[in-house]
């Protein structure tokens, strides 16, 4: 029997479960089945909570929903953040968490968590790029996971399952591939995006590693000033921080939104 919450963060679900004791051992092929929506519980990720192995409070554990070990995922980090802050009896103002990324930094504001994350790497801006027969501009960055980020003028027209998968199996991001970001501006300091998932492969209702990728690149392209607004398919709006020194380096890069509770249950393995 396997207990579990579920959870979202702006949309993007997850299975979450607590094995501080390192009683559960799932292959891939559960993991992959537990998110799996007709047949499992359904979920764009699966989260396990481990002992920390690095001095932070905990460690992180994230499966995409094919079972696939990621590095990160910032909707993830917040849900895990509020199911760590439940197992202490809410009794937490900040807690910090070991991933494959780095160690994340949450805080507790209701409802909402803010996470600080790992410093953005690997970044490339307009690349030119054939998609599907069409000629874009294709920027990127590194937020903890992989994104690719093209800026479009309505993103609600963009055909994301086409577009998203040609550019996440593009030669240019080979072998790994990336996740993809289709962004429209909405206003001074205010975007919004939507998001084809590696690992999902398919279009997600948010990502968070995407919404600090697609602000970071929108900083860069324009110098549209911290904080940023980024409105997310799920209909959510969170907040993307970051500074930025002179030599090039983000730092303090934080994502400020919600990370609820959606049902608790246990799911039986035959």
């Amino acid at each position: 029997m396997l207990a579990f919450s579920k959870m979202n963060g702006a949309g993007n679900d997850f299975v979450v479960v607590d094995n501080r004791d390192q009683s559960i051992s799932l292959t891939r092929e559960q993991i992959e089945k537990v998110c799996q929506r007709q047949r499992g519980i359904g979920a764009d990720g699966f989260l396990a909570v481990e002992p920390a192995e690095n001095g932070a409070d905990y460690r992180m554990r994230y499966y995409n929903a094919d079972g696939g070990e990621a590095e990160m995922c910032g909707n993830g980090a917040r849900c895990f953040a509020r199911f760590v802050n439940k197992l202490e009896g809410n009794s937490l103002e900040t807690t910090t968490f070991e991933t494959i990324a780095g160690t994340i930094k949450a805080e507790f504001f209701g409802e909402n968590v803010r996470i600080q994350l790992s410093e953005p790497f690997d970044l490339s801006l307009k690349t030119p790029l054939e998609v599907a027969g069409n000629a874009l501009e294709v920027s990127s960055v590194n937020t903890g996971v992989p994104h690719a980020v093209v800026f479009v003028g309505d993103p609600a027209a963009v055909p994301i399952r086409e577009w998203g998968s040609a550019i996440r199996h593009h030669a240019h991001f080979a072998p790994a591939g990336t996740n993809v970001n289709f962004v429209g501006v909405l206003g001074s300091g205010h975007i919004a995006i939507r998001t084809y998932e590696r690992g999902v492969e398919d279009e997600t209702l948010a990502c968070g590693t995407g919404m600090v990728a697609c602000a970071i690149i929108h900083h860069e392209l324009t110098g549209e000033a911290s904080p940023i607004q980024v409105d997310v398919a799920g209909g959510d709006t969170l907040e993307v921080a970051f500074e930025k020194d002179a030599d090039g380096t983000y730092r303090n890069v934080t994502l400020l939104g919600p990370a609820d509770f959606t049902f608790d249950g246990t799911l039986h393995f035959l």
